[in-house]
């Protein structure tokens, strides 16, 4: 496999088969599929343009990717879960610098993500951006 992070076609690879384990997953299905119902298209379609702004530079996302979690019954359980799959899909399909830059990434925003959620959570106060 030599396959490396290039394109918006590859970002839709990632994305697609990311969320379609995530979908299929005994621990995060259940949040997700509850939180996004028949609306997993739209959710998808934000996904690729999140990533291809991330990893591609092509600014394509607008908005602000924490607030619609931060009310998510999630624990540092389900990171740990998402971030596994989201390795292991990247590890299954690509290579290069985009690659360990995608799960860099990763990993920062589930940190981030998940310190938000707790603080969140332990105070109830307004989200975080």
């Amino acid at each position: 496999m030599d396959t490396e992070i290039l394109n918006l076609n590859d970002i839709k690879t990632l994305v697609d088969t990311f969320y379609g384990k995530v979908r299929e997953d005994r621990l995060l299905a259940p949040v997700f599929n509850k939180v996004i119902q028949d609306r997993w298209p739209e959710h998808l379609e934000k996904m690729y343009t999140f990533w291809q702004t991330v990893l591609l530079g092509e600014h394509t996302y607008y908005g602000s990717p924490f607030p619609p979690h931060a009310k998510l019954p999630v624990t540092k359980t389900h990171f740990d879960r998402w971030l596994q799959l989201f390795y292991e899909t990247v590890h299954e399909n690509f290579e290069g610098e985009k690659a360990e830059e995608a799960k860099w990434r990763a990993s920062k925003m589930a940190e981030m993500f998940q310190l938000k959620i707790e603080a969140y959570q332990q105070g109830g106060s307004r989200p975080l951006v």
